[in-house]
């Protein structure tokens, strides 16, 4: 499916969508950059993605596949596909695979989520149907068990898995544990989720000759995002060429970022979707530009991920990366933080995965790095207006996730309601 010119997009929503009619009240008729449109309100955009009485749609649900977000954040929300933009999608998704490393030949695990309209395992597996090489696909899902994946990749051995980052970690921690290795995983495809540092080390022991990419980006509501680029940064993407324009706008001003290396909201417009018109929609993360001209870009995070402990910020990456650098051995094997209210002042927990007991010191030492980062963390601490921050230790099995997705919950918000 050929891009649409963006006039065609923006003046075909608003004759057909009553919410695009209003958001584009005040933009002119004629629209010769994609800034001209404002950047859209996700809470006015998905008010009006209601059932019934949806005032986003340009049309009639009569020919489409719906999918559900994971509900990570927020209220689960709807977004529909018709035929042709999803097949038009996973074709040019499936293709990014072979960026990725997908081969031809190669028995691909599909181990992403499934049911109640997640679209993760369905994406993937159309994905891979319509990849321009030959793979064969094994259907496994989300739900299966540790045990039962480790053998299917034994008895036909498996050279590629597909999964969400704390899935993947978790079958390679069974093999750990059994005093296996996975030999025949040639490439790991995570998605979902950003493949953190702290799962490295546990993904290695288990698949050796393994490569790690992303499977791509994409999203159930923005959908079609970026490609991965080959390399060894895996968190460097570009927009897939006529089917998505990515830009980056700083977090304050609004103001379109242009500059490599500095970070800004990830704002996306879809050129070929229409029925749900995806125009200059920020989905939620954070990225900076790496090569602007090619539109290749590095994800940074989600835009608003991070716990505030009194007036401290503790961003979710940041705070990891400390915890990465001062843990030489990695016995870390997963970071959440987790937000409590006791004796009336705010304190912060990090939860901490292991797949082995930690040094009695480590926890200490940890602590010590993060307040090094974070001075003011101490400071406020010795004012009596927050707690000491504090180490937990955890099974990497037991840090919370999403139950129907998988994905691991970063900041857990324990404080009673205000």
């Amino acid at each position: 499916m050929p891009a649409k010119p963006l006039q065609d997009l923006v003046d075909f929503a608003r004759t057909h969508s009553p919410f695009y009619a209003e958001t584009y009240r005040d933009v002119p008729r004629t629209v010769s950059h994609v800034t001209q449109l404002p950047v859209l309100d996700q809470v006015a955009f998905w008010a009006a993605n209601t059932w019934p009485d949806n005032r986003l749609l340009t049309g009639p649900l009569t020919d489409a596949g719906v999918y559900k977000t994971g509900g990570t954040t927020g209220v689960p929300k709807f977004s529909p596909w018709s035929r042709t933009e999803h097949a038009d999608s996973v074709t040019a998704f499936g293709a990014g695979m072979v960026q990725a490393g997908l081969r031809p030949g190669h028995r691909v695990a599909n181990l992403f989520c499934a049911g109640e309209l997640y679209g993760g395992f369905l994406y993937i597996e159309n994905a891979l149907h319509h990849a321009p090489v030959d793979n064969v696909r094994l259907p496994v899902g989300g739900a299966a068990s540790d045990d039962y994946i480790a053998d299917l990749i034994a008895g036909f051995g498996v050279h590629v898995l597909a999964g969400e980052p704390m899935k993947l970690s978790a079958v390679a921690e069974y093999l750990v544990r059994r005093g296996q290795v996975a030999d025949s995983v040639e490439l790991l495809l995570f998605g979902g989720d950003l493949l953190f540092a702290d799962l490295r080390p546990i993904l290695s022991r288990a698949f050796p000759k393994a490569a790690v990419s992303s499977v791509g980006y994409a999203s159930v509501d923005a959908g079609l995002v970026g490609a991965p680029v080959p390399g060894d940064d895996v968190r460097v993407h570009e927009a897939f060429p006529n089917r998505t324009l990515v830009e980056l706008v700083d977090e304050v001003t609004g103001e379109p970022v242009t500059a490599a290396g500095v970070p800004g909201r990830v704002v996306v417009t879809n050129l070929f979707r229409t029925l749900m018109p995806i125009l200059r929609y920020p989905t939620g993360d954070r990225a900076e530009w790496v090569d602007p001209d090619r539109q290749r870009f590095r994800l940074l995070g989600r835009s608003v991920e991070g716990a505030r402990v009194g007036t401290v910020a503790m961003p979710t990456e940041e705070i990891r990366a400390v915890l990465v650098a001062a843990d030489p051995d990695h016995v870390i094997a997963g970071m959440q933080m987790v937000q409590r209210r006791w004796d009336g002042r705010d304190g912060l927990i990090l939860r901490l995965g292991c797949t082995e007991d930690p040094p009695a010191d480590l926890g200490g030492r940890l602590i010590e790095a993060v307040y090094a980062a974070r001075p003011l963390y101490p400071a406020e601490v010795a004012s009596g207006a927050i707690h000491h921050l504090a180490v937990e230790w955890v099974p990497r099995s037991e840090l919370v996730t999403n139950p129907r997705t998988g994905k691991l919950q970063q900041v857990l918000d324990e404080r009673p309601p205000a």
